[in-house]
């Protein structure tokens, strides 16, 4: 079985959509939805390798990011390890480099993305997040 360490990045903009881009790899894969990073190359940290895949995947420069999720998820041929980080800034807007298309998805609005398996879990926890943001945000107005 094929074992692969890859980090992901979870990128938010000003209205709390969540940024999610096309595989374009042959194979099982290809036409799902995922978050945008790729492999961590033989030593590399998962931030440098979060920055390089990033840059080459969706040409955005990361300023500052951090972690937010470790998973694992079989495959019938593959075992990912996945190091999930929120990418709280950057610059430059993000295009699809290799020809994939992206697309900003309110975290609700995640679920019916044609996700990855491996990201799902992802899924429920940005719904989480954004429930607790958003009962905290009404909390404020309500003072």
């Amino acid at each position: 079985m094929i074992r692969l360490n890859v980090v992901a990045g979870v990128l938010r903009d000003t209205n709390g959509r969540v940024l999610i881009s096309e595989r374009l790899e042959e194979g099982p894969f290809h036409g799902l939805w995922e978050f945008p990073g790729g492999k961590i190359a033989r030593g590399e940290t998962a931030e440098s390798a979060l920055v390089r895949e990033l840059a080459e995947e969706i040409g955005i420069d990361v300023v500052a990011s951090s972690p937010f999720m470790r998973l694992a998820h079989d495959y019938p041929d593959r075992h990912v390890a996945i190091q999930f980080f929120f990418v709280n800034q950057w610059y430059r807007e993000p295009a699809g480099l290799e020809g994939q298309r992206l697309q900003w998805l309110a975290p609700v609005d995640l679920s019916t993305a044609n996700l990855l398996p491996a990201d799902l879990p992802v899924v429920d926890a940005l719904v989480r997040l954004a429930r607790i943001q958003e009962s905290g945000q009404q909390k404020l107005s309500a003072n």
